[in-house]
């Protein structure tokens, strides 16, 4: 079962095509899409495309908005998150390469989230960038304070801040990073992530894998995804698909399982 653990159809690079690019997915054998809230303010547009069966989205503000609403509460992220069609806290976290928002202002709407999550249950979609030190530190202690789920989504950082998150429990999704020609020392942190809570995703209209990379992604592709992690990891096809589609069902709980 081919599964796009993360896309941005609401992004408008899709302005001028969007169904046919969701008629794409679904021709290229693609049954789940999560579209992923790039801000609180937005969520109405990530919202609408959720209507349709095959596609879920999530509520959250992205590292890079945090500075659009410095007081965003876990209270709000808990009230839009009790719509049955969202089924995850995020996009957020930390972004220190870019720095588009105050590092400490990232750090309190992470914490938000993360506090939602604590709430809802639904698990926290984690994007973290040259942050891996601060991002280990918020995330062991949160989870103390109280357990909640976690994916390190794109997942590009060291393998020290890999290690702590897996010791929390956090799934990882790969994307087309890993079929670039440079990025072995992405392809080496792959080959150690826990093999029960490994997921894959597009990022898309980022991040397109080779054979398409320079083009915008589109959830058609992840099946290049999939087929390098099945050769990053040693596993068949098969093994590949089935290992990711259990993750992301264990993970994603509000999504019933066809």
């Amino acid at each position: 079962m081919l599964i796009d653990s993360h896309v941005n159809l609401h992004a408008p690079q899709f302005d001028g095509d969007r169904d046919a690019v969701i008629a794409r997915a679904r021709e290229a054998g693609v049954r789940l899409m999560v579209n992923i809230s790039d801000r609180v303010s937005n969520f109405a547009a990530v919202r609408a495309l959720a209507d349709q069966p095959d596609i879920w989205c999530t509520v959250g503000t992205h590292p890079h908005e945090a500075k659009e609403n410095p007081q965003l509460s876990a209270a709000a992220l808990v009230e839009l998150a009790a719509d049955p069609r969202v089924v995850g806290i995020g996009e957020c976290g930390l972004d220190f390469h870019y720095d588009l928002s105050p590092r400490d202002i990232q750090a309190r709407v992470f914490r938000q989230h993360v506090h939602a999550a604590q709430e809802t249950g639904l698990p926290l979609v984690v994007h973290t960038r040259e942050a891996d030190e601060v991002m280990g530190e918020i995330l062991e202690e949160e989870h103390a304070r109280g357990p909640f789920r976690l994916l390190m989504h794109c997942y590009t950082s060291g393998a020290d801040l890999a290690r702590r998150a897996a010791a929390l429990g956090a799934w990882f999704s790969v994307s087309g990073i890993a079929t670039f020609k440079a990025a072995e020392d992405v392809r080496e942190v792959i080959r150690e992530m826990p093999a029960e809570r490994i997921i894959v995703e597009t990022d898309c209209p980022y991040l397109a894998p080779v054979p398409h990379r320079g083009r915008r992604n589109e959830p058609a592709y992840i099946g290049h995804v999939l087929a390098k992690l099945a050769e990053i990891r040693g596993w068949s096809p098969d093994e590949a698909e089935r290992r990711t589609t259990d993750a992301f069902f264990d993970l994603f709980e509000r999504i019933p399982r066809p």
